[in-house]
């Protein structure tokens, strides 16, 4: 038997951020305490650059490697490059240490118990938990191999490295620690219920088909060989588990819990690069795998899109916490982004790609945002917390508006650009109704994100209003990125429309 051969310039992204997780679990093992979080924040900054810099390089390589299982081409490259991105700023807000008086976002001891004698004397020490470096660049890793796998089984194993350890992340916040590890617990059960149905699906697709590639998959559709119900079943079992990841209705019940119990620059980097790679992965899947069954799988997602687009919107109406109304959000959002899906052409797939990309530029700023309006018991993310918030911090308050009004969609903003790019695709793609909904669901979901806007600027402060922390330099240009680049892909995003468009081909 001859061994198989690897691509490794190819797959070197991968292959440094899965290293440095790695040499970041040997600091972990061998490092002196006092050490670690300067050089763990280190190795991973400078390796998801050095990834960065790769995938850079690699621009208009298109090549199936790693014996068949993984595709490098212009929508995976172009995927991973966002994904990159938005954990180099995510890393940043990890390691921002004066929100809580020396210490971070994070408990000390995942292992000790909420408010215990030796949690305390932990928080006093000002001891920090640098086990989650290492933790979310195992996650990144798995974010990177699921858009690029063209295999069965690797998307699976890719699922599920970019799961277990965001199951740990959800549960380490340094306050409220109790609905830290419900969130956890949650997201969890649920995430493994997902895992299981979408490997089971994956079953079915094989006893249709016979193969795990993606190609080979596609063929066989054209083989017409029979057993149809079969690989509906699997269709159908596999979406579920991929919907869950993405957040659409009806999966979408641990998006609020999660959001609002997660450490929030894990909650951040989540509801942007997790979704980011969740898409990419069913997009190549429906695309390349199941595109000889748009007509059969189309319907579904009309389904879900229509449902996703109205929970967001009209629940998010409710929220009374800023975490929760922006989970929410993020569920409105998966349903917008489901319309361009159901086109199934070229030009969807590049609306995707650049709606995938300003989202979440916009996300982890909000989110980094939040870290900073605080009281006794931490983040202050009740809506009444904030009223008069523009008075007393003006450019901390109108930055957070930016966000806000991409969310909702507004012209002069990316998110107005996303918006009219995926509608578009849908349109050309025949979704038209599709698109009203999605109008409509945009005009009620901009309600509770103007009426944030309200009570910022236009109420008068609590009377116990929360504090602002001072940012450090990691939070402080990661705002001002995220901000910039709302901004600017709202005035001139036809730089990065043409990148989307120059890297919609699957290799097939």
């Amino acid at each position: 038997m001859n061994a198989p051969n690897l691509e490794y310039a190819e797959l070197a992204p991968l292959l440094t951020v899965f290293g440095a997780a790695v040499i970041g679990v040997l600091i972990e093992a061998f490092a002196p305490r006092r050490v670690r979080h300067p050089v763990q924040v280190a190795l991973a900054l400078l390796a998801l650059l050095a990834a960065l810099v790769q995938v850079i390089l690699l621009a208009g390589t298109e090549v199936v490697g790693a014996v068949g299982a993984v595709v490098i081409d212009g929508p995976a490259l172009f995927l991973q490059g966002t994904i990159l991105v938005m954990s180099i700023i995510s890393i940043a807000f990890f390691a921002e240490r004066r929100l809580e008086s020396g210490g971070d976002a994070f408990a000390p001891s995942a292992s000790t118990l909420p408010g215990g004698e030796e949690e305390k004397v932990l928080v006093r020490q000002k001891r920090l938990q640098t086990e989650v470096y290492p933790l979310t660049m195992f996650a990144i890793t798995g974010m990177l191999l699921f858009p690029a796998a063209n295999d069965l089984l690797v998307m699976f194993v890719a699922l599920e490295v970019l799961s277990l350890p965001l199951y740990l992340l959800c549960g380490m916040a340094r306050r409220r620690r109790l609905l830290s590890q419900e969130a956890a617990l949650k997201y969890f059960l649920l995430g493994a219920f997902s895992s299981a149905i979408f490997l089971f699906g994956a079953a079915f697709v094989y006893g249709f088909a016979g193969t795990l590639r993606f190609s080979e998959i596609s063929e066989a559709l054209t083989a017409q060989i029979g057993q149809e119900e079969l690989l509906l079943t699997g269709v159908g079992l596999m979406a579920v588990g991929l919907l869950f990841k993405v957040g659409a209705v009806p999966f979408h019940s641990w998006t609020p819990d999660v959001y609002q119990g997660a450490p929030t620059p894990v909650t951040g980097f989540m509801a942007a690069c997790t979704k980011i790679a969740a898409f990419g992965a069913m997009v190549r899947l429906f695309y390349v795998a199941f595109g000889g069954l748009r007509t059969d799988w189309q319907p579904m997602l009309w389904a879900v899109a229509i449902a996703t687009m109205a929970v967001g919107a009209i629940v998010g109406l409710t929220q009374t916490d800023i975490k929760r109304m922006l989970a929410y959000s993020s569920i409105a959002h998966a349903g917008f982004v489901l319309t361009a899906l159901v086109a199934a052409d070229e030009t969807a797939t590049a609306a995707i790609l650049f709606y995938l990309a300003t989202y979440g530029f916009a996300t982890v700023g909000a989110f980094a945002v939040v870290t900073l309006v605080r009281d006794s018991g931490g983040e202050a993310t009740h809506l009444a917390k904030w009223t008069g918030l523009g008075k007393r911090a003006p450019i901390l308050a109108g930055t957070f508006a930016l966000f806000l009004l991409a969310f909702a969609g507004i012209p002069m903003t990316s998110g107005f650009v996303g918006k009219l790019a995926v509608f578009t695709a849908a349109v050309d793609g025949g979704a038209t109704p599709l698109v009203v909904i999605g109008v409509v669901a945009s005009a009620v979901a901009a309600f509770y994100y103007v009426r944030v806007i309200v009570l910022m600027f236009f109420s008068e402060p609590a009377a116990e209003s929360p504090s602002i922390a001072v940012p450090s330099v990691w939070t402080t240009v990661g705002i001002t990125l995220g901000a910039a680049a709302t901004l600017l892909l709202g005035l001139v995003p036809g730089p990065l429309l043409d990148l989307a468009q120059a890297a919609a081909t699957f290799v097939r």
